[in-house]
C-alpha cells in the first residue's frame, strides 16, 4: 500500500486562488521576485503600484504601496518567511524586518508555483489569523482583487517579458 500525497491542508481561515498559466515556471517566479516586474502587476484593474521593494531573503523586506484611480493609498509591509526558487514564496505581514512584531497581524501569503509539462499551476493562499480578518478580506474584494491581479500577472508573463 502506498500513500498518495494530497497537498496541503486547506487552513482554517484560508482564500486561496488557483489557474494554470502558459508560461514557464520560472518566469512567474521572476514577476513575484523583481520589484520592477512586480509592479506590472500587483494589484486589481486600475491600481498602480509605485512602492515595490523587496529583500529576497528569508527576514527580508516585502514592502509594496497599491495607489487607487482616486489617489487613495493600501500599503502592505511585511517579511519573506520562505523563498525556494522557482516554486514557493512565503511572506507574512505578522513582522517588520529584524522580526519585529507588527501592529496588526493580517494574514500570511503561501505562493506555490507548480510545474505543469511547462506550464503553471499558480496557486495563492491568504491564511489569515481569524475568522474575522478572512471575512474583511473577503468582503474587500479578494476574490475579484487577486483574480484580477492574476489576469495582469498573465499578462506580463506571456506577453510582455523576454524568453
Amino acid at each position: 500500500m502506498s500513500l498518495q500525497p494530497t497537498g496541503p491542508a486547506k487552513a482554517e481561515h484560508e482564500l486561496s486562488i488557483s489557474r494554470l498559466i502558459d508560461a514557464p515556471r520560472t518566469k512567474v517566479f521572476r514577476a513575484w521576485t523583481e520589484p520592477e516586474l512586480l509592479a506590472q502587476w500587483w494589484g486589481p484593474h486600475g491600481m498602480t503600484t509605485p512602492i515595490c521593494e523587496m529583500e529576497l531573503w528569508v527576514g527580508g523586506l516585502f514592502h509594496t504601496v497599491l495607489r487607487a484611480p482616486d489617489g487613495s493609498e493600501y500599503p502592505n509591509e511585511g517579511v519573506f518567511l520562505e523563498i525556494f526558487a522557482p516554486q514557493r514564496i512565503v511572506f507574512t505581514d505578522a513582522f517588520r524586518p529584524g522580526w519585529i512584531p507588527s501592529k496588526k497581524a493580517f494574514m500570511t501569503v503561501i505562493v506555490t508555483l507548480d510545474d505543469v509539462h511547462g506550464h503553471t499551476r499558480y496557486t495563492a493562499r491568504a491564511l489569515h489569523w481569524s475568522d474575522a480578518d478572512r471575512q474583511a478580506h473577503e468582503q474587500m474584494g479578494f476574490h475579484r482583487g487577486w483574480g484580477e491581479s492574476l489576469d495582469r500577472l498573465v499578462d506580463v508573463v506571456t506577453r510582455k517579458m523576454p524568453n
